[in-house]
């Protein structure tokens, strides 16, 4: 009797996809330590207790457990003046070993800062974390000529910025939604439906020129576009810029023309550099 076809192992099916692939499941007490660990957002030093209770949506007695966990192995410190917890320097050390690894980052801000001193504008590389995308670098360019850059762990709204919107026009229409059904915590019903339809319209202009705009801040424009390595990992490219209370479309359509062209340029350099 022939023996029923077996399915592919886990690990089989992760080369095959090239999508993360497992069967067992997770560890939930180290994925809540992680959640404790992203709650320090730029510009929070300290927190208690109370505080990353309410970022990470635990109870505080999780909290209290989990906290002493990293406490004591190193991930955070106890700060007896100010009654809150900060990083500890592995942290700063985890940072520096995933950057130097970064190789597209290596061959993309060269090419970044060309197009930033050319037409004086920003311009920047995300990855996405959670449902935040993170500057992974930026180079700005002020109208004196100064570069400006934004530090590297920047955080902005996955579907509020040109970055997080084009980073969604790219991924496979599942992972979107995905991405999309986990943003019903802290959102109203109402905004929701906004936020899809400006996703939705952002998907269709990249479809239709390639990149797609928000303005989000006050006079500040920010073009994006996706991009994919040569090993098929998703970031978005931006161009920003100061503008008036109404951005011309045919600055938005030069700048736009401008941020393809460095896309091509980066993907070239990646491509070479994975043959």
């Amino acid at each position: 009797m022939q023996a029923p076809p077996t399915s592919p192992s886990t690990r089989a099916q992760t080369r095959l996809s090239g999508r993360y692939v497992r069967a067992t499941s997770g560890s939930q007490s180290l994925e809540r330590g992680l959640a404790l660990l992203r709650a320090f957002k730029s510009g929070t030093s300290v927190l208690t207790n109370a505080e990353l209770a309410s970022r990470a949506r635990l109870p505080r007695p999780t909290v209290s457990r989990l906290t002493r966990s990293l406490v004591e192995s190193d991930f955070l410190v106890y700060d007896h003046a100010q009654r809150g917890y900060r990083l500890a320097p592995v942290c700063l050390s985890l940072g520096l070993n995933f950057r130097s690894a970064c190789t597209e980052l290596d061959l993309a801000l060269p090419l970044m800062r060309e197009t930033a001193e050319a037409f004086k504008v920003n311009v920047g590389l995300a990855a996405l974390d959670g449902t935040e995308m993170v500057y992974l670098d930026s180079v700005r360019m002020g109208r004196t000529g100064i570069p400006r850059r934004v530090l590297p762990g920047t955080r902005l709204p996955l579907t509020r910025s040109a970055l997080g919107c084009a980073y969604l026009a790219a991924v496979p229409a599942v992972e979107r939604q995905a991405l999309m059904n986990s943003l019903t915590d802290g959102h109203g019903t109402g905004d929701l439906h906004d936020l899809a339809a400006q996703v939705e319209h952002a998907c269709r202009h990249v479809e239709a020129v390639g990149y797609c705009w928000t303005q989000w801040l006050p006079r500040i424009v920010s073009i994006a576009t996706p991009i994919a390595s040569g090993l098929g990992e998703h970031y978005a490219l931006n161009i920003s810029a100061a503008v008036g209370d109404t951005p011309d479309p045919a600055v938005i359509e030069a700048h736009g023309q401008a941020l393809l062209t460095l896309k091509r340029r980066v993907s070239d350099a990646w491509a070479r550099n994975s043959a």
